[in-house]
């Protein structure tokens, strides 16, 4: 098991006592790149929770989402809204997603986001 970066998890606290999802960051987790805005957990919760219960298959997960998250410690995840997967020039999906990833298993990051083509 790997040590948390110290300054990630600040800055991961730091999304947390606000309620703002407008903090570009880039990482590199499992060799994959995400790019997109942290969000709080509970920002985070609700907007999947939301795309959940809008779907005729998957609404009864939408539940599982609405419950409040543990508050004990400091952050353990990022949760990124309209983020992208970088493969090579493009940005998957096109639309943007909901990304939770581990801190711990964060291996490089950068602040803001990188650009992509779509084409």
């Amino acid at each position: 098991m790997s040590k948390p970066d110290a300054l990630l998890v600040d800055v991961a606290a730091l999304v947390e006592s606000g309620r703002s999802n407008q903090m570009p960051l880039t990482v590199v987790a499992g060799g994959a790149v995400i790019t997109g805005r942290l969000a709080p957990e509970a920002v985070w919760r609700q907007r999947v929770s939301e795309v959940l219960a809008d779907s005729a298959r998957l609404s009864d997960f939408s539940s599982m989402f609405t419950t409040a998250a543990s508050e004990e410690g400091p952050p353990t995840h990022l949760h990124f809204h309209v983020a992208r997967i970088l493969q090579g020039t493009v940005g998957i999906p096109e639309t943007g997603g909901m990304y939770r990833v581990a801190i711990e298993d964060v291996s490089a990051w950068t602040m803001g986001d990188f650009s992509y083509s779509d084409h």
